[in-house]
């Protein structure tokens, strides 16, 4: 028979089971109580992060590094776009700027020399005055081809799509010689290590979640530890029930986007169990049991959880 427990922790239980030898455990009185009854509901898994990647500029397709499925790291380039005329753009406006060094560094000698000869009353003020000019016309000139370069330069990374963290691919929706529009999607990309589950729960239960408690969420028969992150103030008026957020992150736990979720909580119905220490309830066969003293000998009982305290 299933008996219904409320784990806490009031005793101290410790199996040790051996296939050869008896079991050494130590054993303590299981204690009745009134607990509120666990109730399950069932979620919904979605990636924390998930980006649609775009083209932030035209051009014919040369390199696509990616498939669906692929794992990649922050910053790898996914795509490239032909930027054959941008190199040429690029290595004339460094030689320009080159040119307006030179020029500026010339203008600057002029400037010194004919402040001097000033000075000693060699020139006219006009004669200095268009020096100076023509050393501030260069210096300007040098500052404008400076930012057109480093305007190439980015039009120039913007020939690439990159990706912004460590994550995996899960739509391609460009492919090598196409031609990519600017805002053109290319890629959908997500972090699988952060995950939010939405509930939608009865309203006395979202205002009962704490979000300094950690709740077991129940995924393809392995637990997740998870926090609850919010409620969003936007109900289901057929059935009453309002959505809300708990998050995660999981690293060896292989989930997809869209998968269900299951959480235990407690319901406002009162009722008698057993309360024993929830480290006694422990997996034998894929089924949750508990071991008790029958006269010296250990005997296996399967239970049932309905909730913690």
């Amino acid at each position: 028979m299933i008996r219904n427990i409320f784990l806490t922790v009031v005793i101290s239980c410790t199996v040790l089971w051996g296939a050869s030898r008896p079991a050494l455990i130590e054993v303590d009185t299981i204690k009745k109580g009134v607990v509120n009854p666990l109730q399950k509901f069932v979620g919904t898994i979605n990636f924390a992060k998930k980006s649609t990647l775009a083209s932030q500029s035209s051009g014919l397709v040369k390199k696509v590094n990616f498939e669906v499925g692929d794992k990649v790291k922050k910053g790898k380039v996914l795509v490239k776009i032909d930027s054959d005329l941008l190199d040429a753009q690029i290595k004339s406006s460094i030689a320009n700027l080159e040119i307006a060094k030179i020029k500026l560094k010339n203008s600057n000698k002029d400037f010194l020399r004919y402040k001097r000869l000033l000075e000693t009353k060699s020139i006219t003020v006009q004669e200095f005055d268009t020096a100076t000019l023509e050393f501030d016309s260069a210096g300007q000139n040098v500052i404008s081809l400076e930012a057109q370069l480093k305007q190439l330069k980015i039009q120039k990374v913007q020939k690439s799509v990159i990706a912004p963290y460590d994550g995996v691919i899960v739509e391609k929706s460009i492919n090598l010689g196409e031609w990519a529009n600017e805002g053109k999607s290319v890629a959908v990309f997500v972090n699988t290590s952060g995950v939010e589950i939405i509930f939608n729960l009865p309203v006395n239960l979202v205002s009962a979640l704490d979000r300094n408690s950690i709740y077991e969420i129940n995924i393809a028969n392995r637990t997740l530890k998870s926090q609850f992150h919010s409620a969003i103030p936007k109900g289901d008026k057929l059935t009453r029930t309002f959505p809300v957020k708990f998050k995660a992150n999981i690293k060896n736990m292989f989930v997809f986007d869209g998968q269900e979720a299951s959480v235990n909580l407690a319901k406002n119905a009162k009722m008698e169990a057993l309360i024993i220490n929830r480290d006694a309830v422990i997996k034998r066969f894929g089924t949750e049991v508990i071991f008790v003293d029958n006269k010296g000998v250990a005997l296996m009982i399967p239970v049932k959880k309905l909730g913690y305290i």
